[in-house]
């Protein structure tokens, strides 16, 4: 099988994030970077099915230069070699523009299978996959938690909000990933001095224009300090009044 995995360079979940002096993005000081939590399962997702069937898998990525640590992470996990779509503005690019820039290289590569995060932890919009199959003219399931492949077919088990549906599709095929599919596993040394040969194409993005635009960002505003309305029983009706008129919940 030929495999692509997607994924994302985000910053890291415990930032503490200041807006920078544009308004329209963030603070870069100091801001350390991963791999967006579901494409590490996509990766999972893709290694385990390259080890069962045999084949390749490259692991596509659009950013800037350094976006490579990432990639060479992904390596290290067993995947074989890597894509950087150089773009110094890849994350102001809105879902349509980003899904354009893969579906080009997506061709080029000619898988069987793309595999991607079910959504990204910075945006969280979840539209990437499903726009980057349409595009394709492929199938594409979503929110995965089990996946089967046998030869040019594929069987898949969503969540919905209704329950667990079931869903049989032809191969060339999108999968977003969700995190029940897998424990993605840790790379080992072995993996990790394996990474430092293996290729990593970087290649300049293909320029679109976006359709959405950030006009500005804002931090959100500091709670109020939390106050003791009194103690025990007595302090019940206090309680209840500051429920009813001050936070209007009940």
């Amino acid at each position: 099988m030929n495999i692509v995995a997607c994924i994302k360079r985000v910053p890291t979940t415990d930032l503490q994030a200041k807006v920078g002096g544009d308004q329209k993005s963030l603070d870069s000081a100091g801001v350390q970077y991963m791999v967006s939590f579901y494409d590490e399962i996509a990766v999972e997702e893709a290694v385990r099915l390259k080890e069962k069937h045999g084949g390749e898998v490259t692991i596509l990525s659009m950013g800037p230069s350094d976006a490579a640590k990432e990639i060479r992470e992904c390596l290290a996990k067993g995947a074989d070699k890597g894509v950087l779509l150089t773009d110094s503005e890849w994350d102001q690019r809105d879902a349509l523009s980003t899904a354009k820039a893969l579906k080009a290289k997506v061709e080029e590569l000619g898988p069987n299978l793309v595999l991607t995060g079910r959504l990204a932890t910075d945006h969280d919009n979840g539209a990437v996959g499903p726009m980057l199959a349409t595009l394709l003219g492929w199938a594409c399931v979503t929110d995965v938690i089990e996946l089967e492949i046998d030869g040019d077919k594929g069987t898949a088990k969503r969540e919905s909000e209704s329950g667990v549906e079931i869903y049989d599709f032809q191969l060339p095929a999108v999968i977003t990933c969700q995190k029940d599919l897998n424990e993605p596993r840790y790379a080992g040394l072995k993996g990790i001095m394996a990474a430092k040969k293996k290729p990593v194409e970087e290649a300049a993005c293909e320029p679109g224009a976006s359709q959405a635009e950030v006009t500005k960002l804002s931090v959100p505003p500091a709670r109020k300090e939390g106050r003791i309305v009194g103690e025990g029983a007595a302090a019940v009706p206090a309680l209840l009044d500051a429920l009813r008129n001050e936070a209007k919940v009940l």
